[in-house]
């Protein structure tokens, strides 16, 4: 049953959502919706040596999208593209696929894994993550040499 999905500690997890709002010059910003629920995600970054140097995030979602939020603005600074990429890559296989959780600073989503039964509830919980590593992409190739992200 859907109900089970919304422990508390998912639920206190989208209430605190970290670095809630935006940055006033980000190296990049990034808008994500999901298209089936309407969750809106949008991410700004400043990125200094190839890792986030400062974060901010606008979430306009469920609480699944909410508390993914939460557990990446909690681990963000100082995480840097492969890390994001890799996080993403991992959260959405234990949603689509049922492997195993991410590991490292986002280990925390792995109270997210029943969520795999709920295909209609993917996009949202994986909008923020998408976000991030898509805005931190595009800052590392904006502000590296040759365009090289």
């Amino acid at each position: 049953m859907i109900d089970e999905l919304y422990s508390a500690r998912l639920l206190r997890l989208a209430a605190e959502i970290p670095h809630a709002g935006r940055l006033p010059a980000p190296d990049a910003s990034v808008e994500k919706v999901a298209k089936l629920c309407g969750s809106r995600v949008v991410v700004d970054v400043k990125v200094e040596d190839g890792r986030v140097a400062d974060f901010a995030q606008d979430v306009k979602a469920c609480a699944l999208g909410q508390a993914a939020a939460s557990v990446l603005g909690a681990q963000v600074i100082g995480a840097s593209l492969s890390e994001l990429e890799s996080a993403r890559d991992q959260f959405r296989a234990m949603l689509k696929d049922g492997g195993p959780p991410p590991e490292g600073r986002f280990s925390d989503l792995a109270m997210l894994a029943p969520v795999k039964d709920y295909p209609a509830r993917h996009a949202s919980t994986l909008l923020a993550f998408e976000a991030a590593a898509e805005a931190v992409r595009q800052a590392g190739a904006r502000t590296s040499p040759a365009g090289a992200a």
